[in-house]
């Protein structure tokens, strides 16, 4: 995540459902920081957070076997806040995350595509 500035965890938890990390997250000049959960941990398949900071709701991660590779899925669930504009905030940032959210998924395939 190229957004993410730092990753600490909170517990002693490091794997597994219950771990808990706060991320620090920048975009440009917006800072916020991010409460996760693992609630879902299924090596090497599945990846599932509950985000309790700012923003809440899901993520998940799912690697699928797919000739010739394998298909990585991210999918992301976050209500924004009544005081950002709640719906209406989310729906004017839906394309700045898009593009941070694509930009996160390009550095994920460069990182595998010299393998």
């Amino acid at each position: 995540m190229t957004d993410a500035r730092s990753i600490e965890f909170l517990g002693t938890l490091r794997r597994g459902v219950g771990t808990r990390i706060e991320v620090e997250t920048r975009i440009g000049p917006l800072r916020t920081t991010d409460i996760m959960e693992f609630t879902e941990w299924v090596e090497p398949s599945a990846m599932g957070v509950s985000h309790q900071g700012l923003f809440t709701g899901t993520g998940r991660f799912t690697l699928e076997p797919e000739p010739p590779g394998t298909r990585f899925t991210w999918t992301e669930r976050l209500r924004f806040p009544w005081y950002l504009g709640g719906p209406a905030g989310a729906w004017v940032a839906r394309p700045l995350l898009a593009w941070v959210w694509r930009r996160n998924l390009r550095s994920l395939a460069g990182r595998f595509s010299s393998r």
